[in-house]
């Protein structure tokens, strides 16, 4: 039976979630930390919706989009400094995806255990998730620094599912870049690709290999009710 029919049919019992362009809307927080660098160092800000969509790259990402003469690896000053600086500004404007929030409420309720697996580092993320009021309901929290491998490696996947006392064939998870589908297909979770994430021009999901893409977030929220055997009401 293929994970679409499984879907279909309410047999999947947790969902997982990647953090930035996924679950919750961080792009407002991390472009602003990239235009107040780009200003500290004398450089034209790049547009709002470019570096949106470099978000789910990271840090890194952001960086590299801004300062294109430097090449950036993790660990490096600029690196740090952009991490420092957006500690300090983490929750600003980010907020929960319209309409997910309303889904959570739905699966606390159910006790469907729901989690995020996140390449963004432990510092940073378990702050978010506590001023978003995430922390505690999230049965599963894995970061980027969790283990020593991340996304696209199936291990924090496998972990999450472990933390949530769920088999991973039994659980969903939802991701808006290449590396998340492709962590998911070798965990052996159902896959969903978020087509309302921070997905560059040049990058397609549809090559993805995703067992399902979504234009937004009220059909997330309704084909995953319907793949943990809640419909909709």
């Amino acid at each position: 039976m293929s994970n679409l029919t499984q879907m279909r049919d309410g047999y999947f019992k947790a969902v997982l979630f990647d953090l930035d362009g996924t679950l919750v809307d961080t792009a407002p927080d991390m472009v602003a930390v990239l235009h107040t660098m780009q200003a500290a160092y004398g450089v034209e800000p790049v547009g709002y919706e470019q570096g949106r969509s470099q978000v789910s790259n990271g840090a890194i990402g952001l960086l590299s989009l801004g300062f294109p003469e430097h090449e950036f690896s993790f660990g490096d000053d600029m690196h740090m400094e952009y991490l420092d600086r957006y500690a300090e500004a983490l929750c600003e404007g980010s907020t929960v995806f319209a309409g997910l929030d309303s889904l959570l409420d739905r699966l606390d309720e159910a006790g469907c255990p729901w989690g995020v697996v996140t390449n963004k580092p432990e510092r940073l993320t378990n702050p978010l998730l506590e001023a978003l009021g995430l922390a505690e309901r999230s049965a599963c929290t894995v970061s980027g620094d969790s283990l020593p491998v991340r996304k696209p490696d199936p291990g924090p996947l496998l972990l999450a599912c472990d933390m949530a006392g769920v088999d991973a064939y039994r659980s969903i998870y939802v991701g808006d870049a290449a590396r998340d589908i492709e962590a998911g297909l070798r965990a052996g979770t159902a896959t969903i690709a978020a087509g309302y994430g921070y997905i560059a021009d040049d990058d397609d999901p549809r090559e993805w290999g995703a067992d399902i893409i979504v234009r937004d977030t009220d059909e997330l929220a309704q084909i995953i009710l319907k793949g943990v055997n809640l419909g909709t009401r």
